[in-house]
């Protein structure tokens, strides 16, 4: 489910943060007060895993669904990152988990799997 992330691992989530998801979350993490959440210290990216995955496979609101976007490894990368960035203190989930969670969504919340 969860392990420490490797230092190359936490390098390609970043960037990969910075490319997809910092237009709105920013690269502080800090959001965009009443449009995009902050990432930072919240309680949510640094709890079960579980909802920040199957949320950032199947978005939320405005957010846009990254499961067909991106590999699982991918996702994992950028989930670790932001669970390990900006003083958050949640351990890195692994690709496998990303792929667990994907396989065990409701048939109308899947997309399709996407390898790279």
């Amino acid at each position: 489910m969860t392990s420490p992330a490797l230092a190359q691992d936490v390098a390609k989530g970043q960037d990969l943060f910075n490319h997809k998801c910092a237009a709105c979350h920013q690269k502080t993490g800090l959001g965009v007060k009443g449009a995009f959440p902050a990432l930072a210290g919240d309680p949510f990216v640094q709890g079960d895993p579980e909802p920040m995955v199957r949320t950032v496979l199947q978005g939320r609101g405005g957010m846009p669904t990254f499961a067909a976007l991106l590999s699982e490894a991918q996702l994992a990368d950028i989930i670790s990152y932001v669970r390990q960035a900006w003083g958050n203190k949640a351990p890195a989930v692994d690709p496998g988990f990303v792929a667990q969670v994907k396989a065990n969504a409701h048939p109308q919340d899947k997309a399709p799997t996407v390898t790279h």
